[in-house]
């Protein structure tokens, strides 16, 4: 009975997303005018490009993926923070997943070929635990990529900041020393900043509102505290050099401290090897003697 459940529950759920993605719903006329009347949403700063493969392969998930709500926001700022693109993520997730319920059931064809069978129940339970995997994996691997690649940008940022000081106290404006301080820098963090502050030029916007923007697309709020900073500075003319050397101050403490959790962590971590090891050798030692006390009784 189980197993006829989740096959049907499978079924479902697969002619499900087919219809979906061949009869799209059309959308609601409330909807429709909300959209008319609302303002357009500025356009993204930071954008990335969806793999080949996708194109081929992985656009008959997305759709129905994009349906139920995925990736969501947090995940969706992950992967701008990444470099990946929100259709080969969810194309990512869709494979991995029909990947998982399949396996189980193409090792079943081949043992039924050497003349072993496992039943239903084991291919059934371990392709609906390979596909729970395969579901979760891109997730997880993407939440971690952006973790460091957030650590990364905190990293820069504070270069960036003492660099943006330094050429305010040279006597350059706001505006000039957020350039010229975006030039000296390499890496995809200043690429960043390079990137939101062309686009305020093309756009002719203040630099301080796409990077704001830039720091709420990529979910750091220390590059919207510092667009804040600025924009005192540019519009009402606040001296923000010391609010500056002390933000950048701040972020360097910051990644002392991360630095030091993260030893900590490695320390903690290398604790339970270094104790089987240990345990090891003293079994290897006792080994002889322990023997020789039972061929003695």
């Amino acid at each position: 009975m189980i197993p006829a459940l989740l096959f049907g529950a499978g079924a479902g759920t697969g002619l499900w997303l087919l219809l979906t993605w061949a009869l799209p719903p059309a959308p609601a006329l409330s909807d429709q005018l909300a959209q008319i009347s609302s303002r357009p949403p500025d356009p993204l700063i930071v954008l990335a490009a969806d793999a080949a493969w996708v194109r081929r392969w992985g656009r008959v998930f997305v759709p129905g993926l994009r349906k139920i709500g995925l990736p969501g926001a947090k995940i969706e700022a992950d992967l701008r923070v990444t470099g990946r693109g929100v259709d080969t993520h969810l194309a990512s997730k869709g494979v991995l997943t029909e990947a998982g319920l399949l396996v189980p059931w193409l090792l079943q064809a081949a043992l039924a070929l050497g003349g072993l069978s496992l039943g239903v129940d084991v291919p059934l339970l371990a392709g609906l635990v390979l596909a729970a995997l395969g579901f979760l994996t891109p997730d997880l691997d993407v939440r971690a990529k952006a973790t460091q690649r957030r650590r990364e940008f905190r990293d820069a940022l504070s270069a960036f900041l003492d660099l943006v000081w330094i050429t305010l106290a040279g006597g350059a404006g706001v505006e000039a020393a957020l350039g010229d301080a975006a030039a000296v820098g390499t890496g995809p963090a200043f690429d960043k900043i390079r990137r939101a502050l062309y686009a305020a030029q093309l756009t002719r916007t203040t630099p301080w509102t796409t990077l704001r923007q830039l720091g709420e697309e990529l979910d750091i709020a220390e590059l919207s505290e510092l667009a804040t900073s600025i924009s005192l500075a540019g519009t009402e003319g606040t001296r923000v050099r010391a609010s500056l050397a002390a933000k950048a101050q701040a972020l360097r403490t910051h990644q002392v401290a991360e630095a030091e959790t993260d030893a900590q962590a490695a320390t903690e971590r290398m604790a339970l090897p270094v104790t089987l090891l240990f345990l090891g050798f003293l079994g290897f030692i006792a080994y002889p003697a322990v023997i020789q006390v039972l061929n003695g009784l």
